[in-house]
Order: structure tokens, then sequence, then C-alpha cells
């Protein structure tokens, strides 16, 4: 529906664009798939007449994701709905969604139009507080809802994206989960010292090499200095700025780590943490667990440590926690974004973990259409069925691309570390992406790495959940060791616009759709795996249930 004026209320109402009666939606009282709607099915919901500052939106597709599992899994207790009670204050699932704008309230009447097409972007912010659309603000599982302010005004502006040319109902709702993969290969982590922040600089009283400060320390506001011998805090002191101010103690130990930021971070962790020298894992360990969000570790030395150190997946994937390193002795070479890339190697090999569920298809898929991918691709998951439909999909372009695509199942007779080393002479694989939130499956991908490599944890993880990573390799070789939760509102136009130049087709892994009625049985199908690809709810339909496109094309091929 195109037009040049906003429809009012009223002329809605009388059929000026048709309204179902009654509006179905989904919404979500507690934890469990059967607190999900009413007795199985979705109710129906009223839907009010726009205040000034709404629209009323129709619902054109749902994407569903493993994300919605969550909310039903935690319920509650889910980080993004703060111990809300669902029970009397319920949410909705929903959070890749695509939406027609139906009517328009007056104070928006310049800025949108009755027939405009827009994809929401669902990690919101207000007053730096995440509030994001499907959790905390209920989600697109509904035929007709309204957004206001919580959408169309929070902290970047209005979290929606035009949807131009003729781009489909599913490509505009999945170019959120696309909009996650592409925001995995840009740089989310801070990589420099926070001005005004502050920096710990923890080294060995018997280490006597002379290392150089400046650009380091230039910005920090308050600077602690623990186990460092007189030269360093010398050195120290001449880098930094006047206004900073400089406490120096001693610690006996890691154990008494934790006491040192509650005295000097407020409890949130230190912005910057230095590592000079590093011998022992169980004080990389110890720091890791004290670094603040979005903060940063850097260590600087030229010994292995003696262990693997524990590393929280979950902080890398959730907090944007940034280990970076170099041999030294200038300090300032390990922060930068030259030395600290965040994209897959031109020309390299490539392995991606949970390679045949929806986002690791999707992740290869990226691959596969960049034009300065990897040159070999190693797909591992242990599903046969799945990975049959990966290499159905993307077989053909890998070879229209010209690039290797080779499966592996890691619970077969051949190891993923040999075919890697056959594929690199033994030196390892440039970029590793786990889309599998399994701590042993994430530390065993680690130690696939090539020096300069990078891993990248996609698949979220309880924050807490601790793994062991080689940290040494993080300063020695170079090592990234990364992670990515949501997208931004650039990150989804970037897909928008990829979509429609050709060069990305979001919905190639479209594996399920259903109608409105089949919402919960959507979610409870990806909780089940159930398909080998993405399942799209397409509210406006009614009566059709959630059906396989290899079903589709047996029971309705012009649609499929």
């Amino acid at each position: 529906m195109t037009t040049d004026r906003s429809w009012t209320y009223e002329e809605f109402q009388q059929g000026a664009t048709p309204l179902p009666e009654p509006n179905l939606g989904w919404n979500t009282y507690g934890k469990g798939i059967e607190r999900v709607g009413v007795d199985g099915r979705p109710e129906p919901i009223e839907v009010p007449e726009p205040a000034a500052n709404q629209l009323l939106v129709r619902v054109d597709a749902v994407g569903l994701c493993f994300s919605d599992v969550k909310l039903i899994r935690l319920g509650g207790e889910h980080p993004k709905l703060y111990g809300r009670d669902l029970s009397t204050e319920p949410t909705r699932l929903g959070h890749e969604t695509s939406v027609t704008v139906i009517a328009v309230g007056d104070d928006l009447a310049t800025d949108y139009q009755p027939g405009d097409r827009l994809a929401i972007q669902p990690d919101i912010h207000v007053d730096g507080r995440s509030t994001a659309y499907g959790y905390t603000i209920p989600g697109g599982l509904i035929q007709y809802h309204l957004i206001g302010p919580e959408v169309l005004d929070a902290d970047d502006g209005a979290y929606v994206i035009p949807v131009t040319g003729d781009l489909g109902y599913a490509s505009a709702a999945l170019s959120e989960p696309w909009a996650c993969v592409e925001a995995a290969y840009t740089q989310r982590r801070r990589l420099s010292p926070l001005d005004g922040g502050t920096m710990w600089i923890h080294g060995r009283l018997d280490d006597d090499r002379s290392y150089d400060f400046d650009g380091t320390v230039s910005v920090a506001g308050r600077i602690v200095l623990t186990n460092v011998s007189d030269a360093i805090a010398t050195a120290v002191g001449a880098a930094a700025p006047e206004r900073a101010t400089l406490v120096r103690t001693s610690l006996a130990g890691p154990e008494a780590f934790a006491a040192l930021a509650d005295e000097h971070a407020d409890g949130t962790g230190f912005d910057d943490i230095v590592l000079l020298d590093p011998r022992l894992a169980a004080e990389v360990s110890a720091a890791a667990r004290l670094i603040a969000f979005r903060g940063t570790m850097a260590m600087v030395g030229e010994t292995e440590l003696d262990t693997p150190a524990d590393i929280d997946f979950g902080r890398l994937h959730y907090d944007y926690t940034a280990y970076i390193g170099t041999r030294g002795p200038r300090i300032a070479d390990a922060y930068g974004e030259e030395r600290n890339r965040c994209d897959l190697r031109p020309g390299g090999v490539a392995v991606f973990v949970g390679a045949a569920g929806p986002m690791g298809q999707m992740h290869i898929q990226r691959a596969l259409e960049s034009e300065v991918g990897p040159r070999a691709i190693v797909a591992v998951d242990p599903d046969a069925d799945r990975m049959e439909t990966l290499l159905d999909k993307l077989g053909p372009l890998a070879e229209r691309t010209g690039r290797t695509l080779i499966p592996i199942n890691p619970n077969g007779d051949r190891q993923t570390r040999d075919l890697v080393d056959e594929l690199t002479d033994g030196r390892g694989a440039d970029d590793v992406v786990v889309s599998v939130p399994v701590a042993p499956i994430m530390a065993d991908a680690g130690t696939l790495l090539a020096p300069d490599g990078m891993l990248v944890f996609f698949a979220g993880i309880a924050n807490g959940t601790e793994g062991p990573l080689d940290m040494s390799r993080v300063y020695l070789d170079n090592v990234q060791y990364t992670g990515t939760s949501g997208s931004s509102i650039d990150d989804q136009a970037a897909v928008l616009d990829k979509a429609n130049a050709g060069t990305l087709t979001p919905a190639l892994n479209l594996a399920a759709i259903g109608g409105i009625e089949a919402g919960r049985d959507g979610v409870q199908a990806v909780l089940e795996g159930r398909f080998a690809g993405k399942v799209v709810i397409f509210p406006q339909v009614a009566g059709v249930p959630l059906t396989g496109l290899e079903e589709l094309k047996s029971t309705a091929p012009e649609v499929a």
C-alpha cells in the first residue's frame, strides 16, 4: 500500500485498510514454551488508536532465533528483562522483524507515511540501558501493534531502517540476524586506553626490563601500580599526565586482586589493565576477571605462561573484553586496529564450528560472497543431515566464487586439526568462528589458530563461563580472541544495502515458514533444531502450519 497521506484511525477502523478481527499475538508469560500464548494458541490483543508520537504497523515477517529460546528458558531472569515478572507484565518474542506502516500519529507525519516498509533494529538503548525490542519491548509475533518513542526516539534516534526496492518480507526481517553476522567482523572492542579511565599496571619486582609507556598512560585519570620496580614506577610517572592520580602498592598473589579492584575501581573493574612480563596463568586469569565492560587487558612479555589461563567466554561475547599484547618494550604497540584485526584474512583458511546451523550457514555464506574472503573454508558440524543441506545450498556458491568448501564431522575418523594442518602446512587456521555455546568446544577451537590468527565467539554463553585459552599467544603471536553480540543500526542498514545491490541473499538459508498460529511451534522447532536454517513466521497469513521448504515444494510449489 502506498499513499501520500496518513489515514486517520477512524478511517482505518472503517475499512481504509483491513484490520483482522481479532488481532492475534503471542505474549510470553514466563519460563518454558508452555508459557507462550494461552492454551497453546495466540490470543486476541487490542490495537488501540495510535497517539501523536506512535505508528501503527502491520508485522509482515518475523524470523525466529536461538536468542528467543534463551528468553523462553530464562523468563524474567533473562538479562534484558531485569527481573521482570512476566506473569503480570508479559513480553512478546520476535526481534527479527519487518513491518509496514499503516497509520501515522500527527507528530510523525513528516517522517513516515502509510505504506513505508521498515526493518526494526532490536538492540535499542535508552539512557545507555538496553531496552531491546522482542525482550523489554514486546516484539513482532503479532499481526498489528504500535511503536512509539521506545523505538523511534531512543539514544540513537529511530531504531528502524527503511526497506526499499523489491526486497521480500523474509529478506527484510532476516536483515537483523545478518546484521549480527556483519557486526561479528567489525571492530567492537575498544583498542586504546580510556581517556580519564582507571588503569592498573601489574608486574614483577625482579623485572629489570626497560619499558616505554609513552602513548599508553598519557590519558589515564588514575594509575594503580602493583609489584613493579622503582625504575618502572619512575617511567610511568614520567609518562603520566599531571592530572593523573598514581597509587603504588604490593600484592601477595592473585587472591588479592579482587580486593584491589574493590578499592580502586569501585568494584566494576579496571578500564585498562597492563600486565608486564606475565609468567603465571593464575595471575592472568584473576586479572582478566577484573576488566571493566569494554575494557582492555594488554600483556607485554617474551616468556610463555606456565599453563593456559581460564578466561570468561561469556564476557568475550557480551562485554567485548579486549585481550591485546606485544613482546614490547613499547607498550603502545599492543593497541590499535592495525595490529588487532576484526575481519577474516583475505585468501586465508577459515574454520567455522557449528557450521551447519542457521547462523553458521550465514557466516559461511558471507565468507563465500566476500570479494576478499578466505580461499578455503572448513565447515565443522556433527549433524550429517544439516551438513547435506549446507552443501546443497552453499556448494554451488563456493564453485561460482572459486573457493574450497570442505565439510568435516568432528566425531568422525578424521580430526579437524589434521585437516587444518594439511591445508596450511601445519601453520594453523587464520580464523576460527564458533557458533556453538559449549565451553569445551569453544576452548578447543582456540587450539586451531595460526600465529596472528583470530578466534571469534559468535555464540552467546552465560557470563562467568570460563574455559582455558593460551594467553601467551596474544603477546607472542598476536593471536586475537574476540566475541560479538547483537548489531547496530549501521550494521543492519549495510545488510539491506547489500541485499538491494544483489551482493547478499539474506533468505538463502530460509528453511521453514508458517502463519500466525505457527508462532509457538516455530519457537519449539528452533529449540529442537528441527530445521537446518531459519524459521520465519508471516503473521498476516492465517491457517498455515509450520512447513519446511522441502515439504512446501510438494504441497504448494508456487509458494515454494
